[in-house]
């Protein structure tokens, strides 16, 4: 690693930092000279003693959490992909799916997702399902407009010397879309943890296999709020692991692109 990437990490993940810190301090201070009681607002150190009470508890409801959240992950990469794929082989069939691919964005899951828990029988699979419906449109969105940004030039070059659709998709789309298939990861990465949670919301699924929102809604019934802090930390610190690791990801598969070259100026 060169001198002036590391320097690009180390202000990277130091100005985030500080930020943060000062954040909680002043947090911490609000909440000791205004004397909030914690079942109002508790101040950090009465998050962080109800997360070191309640770790078991609450690793156990974000590990359920996140098999939701990976495999709906995982789907909608799969799905999202495949369509994409599809909508660049014909304008006519791209104009006839993408409204049905957009509403799948607009339509609020909480309309919907009741509707699905009651068709899909299995608790986790229509938690799954609710989450692949809100993470899969960044990656149908990013990758068809990857696929169809090539270069003119390159394009009638791939023709000229009859190269196959296979070969034109393979050697020339793939590579062009790749930055922005990327790109919709990273979003829908995000997305799938707040579709599995808000699945789980509407849900209200309890037992071993309890996620995350069911813990924040137990300790809202019972006015732990620390402890419901506690777990909308873990929810977050999971979204940014999340994004940090697709970034890492990007970084690694695009150390040829523009785009990387200027994340470590």
């Amino acid at each position: 690693m060169t001198p002036l990437i590391e320097r690009a990490w180390v202000r990277n993940a130091l100005a985030p930092l500080l930020v943060g810190i000062f954040v909680l301090i002043v947090w911490q201070a609000f909440c000791v000279l205004r004397h909030i009681p914690p079942f109002l607002f508790p101040a950090p150190t009465d998050i962080a003693a109800s997360l070191v009470e309640n770790l078991p508890t609450l690793l156990w409801a974000l590990l359920s959490t996140m098999k939701v959240t990976l495999l709906a992950f995982a789907l909608a990469a799969i799905i999202g992909t495949l369509t994409a794929f599809l909508f660049v082989q014909s304008r006519v069939i791209e104009v006839s799916l993408f409204p049905y691919a957009i509403m799948l964005q607009v339509t609020p899951i909480v309309a919907v997702a009741p509707l699905i828990i009651i068709l899909v029988k299995d608790t986790f699979w229509s938690l799954t399902l609710c989450a692949t419906v809100i993470a899969i449109f960044p990656i149908i969105s990013n990758t068809t407009i990857g696929l169809r940004s090539v270069d003119p030039g390159l394009l009638s070059y791939f023709k000229m010397n009859k190269a196959s659709r296979w070969q034109v998709l393979w050697r020339l789309r793939i590579p062009s879309a790749l930055p922005f298939f990327l790109a919709g990861l990273r979003i829908s990465s995000g997305l799938a943890l707040i579709g599995a949670v808000v699945a789980e919301f509407v849900a209200g699924t309890g037992g071993r296999s309890a996620g995350l929102a069911y813990e924040i809604l137990q300790s809202s019934f019972q006015l732990d709020i620390p402890r419901m802090f506690a777990a909308l930390v873990l929810i977050t610190v999971t979204g940014v692991l999340l994004s940090a690791c697709m970034a890492l990801l990007s970084n690694l598969l695009l150390g040829w692109h523009d785009s990387a070259m200027e994340d470590g100026r």
